[in-house]
C-alpha cells in the first residue's frame, strides 16, 4: 500500500502514543513543576511527532531528514528529562525511557534510509 501520510509512519505513531503517556505521567508531578520540568518534558515529547509531521509535509527529502534530526534531538531530550524526573522521585519512568531510546534509534534509521516518498 505504501506511505500516503506521515500518519502511516510507525515512528510518528509511536511518538504520538508516547506523548499521551508523558502527559499522563506529568499529571502526577508536583504542581510547582508545572512551568519547569513538567512543561519542558511535555514540549520535548510533543516535538517528536510534530517534527515528523511537519517535515513530511514539506515534501522534500532534505527537509524531511532535517526534521527527523530535530525529532531525534527531542527524543534524546525526553530521555534526559525522564531520567531527571525519575531521580527526583516524581514517578517510575523506566519503561518510557526504554521506549524513547528505541524510538530514537528508529528515527535515526529512518533518516539514514529515507528515499523521498512524498509526491
Amino acid at each position: 500500500m505504501g506511505i500516503r501520510s506521515y500518519e502511516d509512519l510507525e515512528v510518528y505513531q509511536e511518538g504520538y502514543r508516547l506523548v499521551l503517556e508523558v502527559y499522563r505521567l506529568t499529571e502526577r508531578f508536583p504542581s510547582e513543576e508545572r512551568h519547569g520540568l513538567t512543561g519542558q518534558l511535555r514540549r520535548a515529547a510533543l516535538s517528536v511527532p510534530l517534527n515528523i509531521a511537519e517535515g513530511y509535509g514539506r515534501g522534500r527529502e532534505a527537509e524531511f531528514k532535517h526534521f527527523l534530526r530535530n525529532s531525534l534531538g527531542s527524543s534524546n531530550e525526553v530521555v534526559v528529562l525522564l531520567k531527571l524526573a525519575r531521580d527526583l522521585g516524581f514517578g517510575e519512568a523506566e519503561e518510557l525511557i526504554r521506549r524513547y531510546d528505541e524510538l530514537g534509534k528508529r528515527i535515526y534509521r529512518l533518516r539514514e534510509i529515507w528515499v523521498a516518498k512524498v509526491d
